[in-house]
């Protein structure tokens, strides 16, 4: 059994705990806004933000009815981040301007839980903060190059490692991506009879670069922004 194989039968048996546990279970998406930190202190300096999106499904196990819920799910998610060099409106020979694109995809798994304070008979705003275990499955490298003889560009799949909490990949480069990424979730938001609207912030706890294991060396990490809307089925 392949380690992407245990990681999604994970994700299944969350779902099917949710399910036997008589919770909701619901469709949840919205917009991401990725980026990567490139120093010590968490800053992301001169890279630049990446629009995305999320997509998936969660559960809602109260465990103290309108006041506590436990929240697994599962999602299709990307990240990443730009960087650009020079100025597209003044190309020169001396002065090239250049666009590189990292935009991973993965399968995340966010364990929330989440506190409510109900505004109203079915209204209530909410917070709520978790650990995310992520599995990278795609995403593309992109470029463009513009000089003074024109507009070139490429783009080439990313390249995963196998390296995860249970291996030690020897096939290790600074040009593959870790295969497994994990982190923390903060997030607030509204839940009006049975749609979610909400707030998140991710922050990577891995570093996204395969063979960087130096502990004190903490660049790199992902970072994501979302804003996502969702609907729970059934009774409150």
């Amino acid at each position: 059994m392949t380690k992407k194989t245990i990681f999604l039968s994970f994700a299944a048996m969350t779902l099917s705990f949710a399910a036997m546990s008589q919770a909701r279970v619901g469709v949840k998406g919205g917009w991401n806004l990725s980026n990567i930190t490139t120093s010590n202190d968490g800053s992301t300096k001169d890279a630049k933000s990446l629009s995305g999106f999320n997509v998936g499904v969660i559960a809602d196990l109260p465990l103290v009815p309108r006041i506590l819920s436990f929240q697994p799910g599962v999602f299709y998610t990307t990240k990443g981040t730009k960087s650009e060099i020079g100025d597209k409106n003044n190309v020169t020979i001396a002065n090239p301007y250049a666009k590189y694109t990292q935009n991973p995809s993965y399968i995340e798994v966010p364990l929330n839980f989440v506190a409510k304070l109900p505004v109203g008979e079915h209204a209530s705003l909410f917070a709520g903060v978790g650990p995310y275990f992520a599995f990278g499955v795609a995403g593309k490298n992109k470029y463009e190059l513009t000089t003074v003889a024109g507009t070139t560009s490429g783009s080439s799949s990313i390249k995963w490692d196998d390296d995860t909490p249970f291996t030690n990949d020897p096939n290790r480069g600074r040009d593959k991506w870790k295969r497994f990424d994990w982190g923390g979730n903060i997030q607030v938001g509204a839940e009006v009879s049975n749609f979610l609207i909400s707030a998140q912030y991710g922050i990577g706890f891995a570093k996204v670069y395969s063979g960087e294991d130096n502990s004190t060396d903490n660049k790199d990490k992902n970072r994501v922004f979302s804003v996502s809307v969702g609907y729970l089925f059934g009774g409150r």
